[in-house]
């Protein structure tokens, strides 16, 4: 009886082998999709308008611009000079469907202020951001009251600013009354509050000390 029994398991367990055999040969192995096979085909298209006091520089950064995109990312890029956008583009070899937009991110930070060196750390870094905001949206100021709220913004020399972003690993552009700032998202939020204490009419002491809290609580955390 103890014979039967065990012949029986052995060919219960040949036999689920070979079923296993069977259903990992019959498991299709298909290759990842590509870029333009994921939209059925269809060439993706994105437009970034050239404001009229950044043509120069992107005239300038053309080159710094266009080989991270066509190269790297595999992204087409060209400037159409009647409508004043560059145009963006999939292409049948363009690795991943997410490469286009931020391409298009990159292209925006650069025509928003910020300097190609930092704007390409979108395309290599996922968890970055770019986020706006202008001196109205936190208190309304007008006049003199507005002029003075920028000059505390950027310090003497830009000192204020540059300690901001030193301390927050963040950039910062102040373009008249609106505000670009360029990094992760804990760090945007510590550096809009530290500008906000500013347009609010902090004194510069004040929001750095605050900033020294903040910063060396960041460092602990991680």
């Amino acid at each position: 009886m103890e014979s039967e029994k065990g012949t029986t398991s052995m060919e219960i367990e040949k036999g689920q082998s070979g079923a296993n055999r069977v259903s990992s040969a019959l498991k299709p192995n298909f290759e990842p999709l590509k870029a333009h096979e994921i939209s059925n085909g269809q060439v993706q298209f994105r437009k970034v308008s050239v404001p009229p006091h950044r043509y120069t520089p992107l005239k300038k950064a053309w080159m710094e611009i266009y080989s991270p995109v066509y190269e790297q990312m595999k992204v087409d890029i060209r400037m159409n000079l009647k409508g004043r956008k560059v145009e963006l583009k999939t292409r049948s070899d363009t690795p991943d469907i997410s490469n286009l937009q931020k391409s298009a991110d990159f292209v925006h930070a650069f025509m928003l202020g910020f300097d190609v060196i930092d704007a390409v750390a979108l395309l290599r870094l996922d968890e970055l951001y770019v986020e706006s905001f202008e001196i109205k949206d936190v208190k309304t100021l007008r006049g003199e009251h507005l002029s003075r709220a920028i000059g505390r913004l950027s310090g003497k020399g830009g000192k204020t600013k540059f300690a901001i972003e030193n301390s927050t690993k963040t950039r910062i552009v102040i373009a008249d009354t609106k505000i670009h700032i360029l990094g992760s998202f804990a760090n945007i939020k510590i550096a809009r509050d530290s500008l906000c204490s500013l347009i609010l009419g902090s004194p510069a002491g004040k929001v750095y000390s605050k900033l020294r809290a903040v910063t060396s609580r960041l460092a602990e955390r991680f």
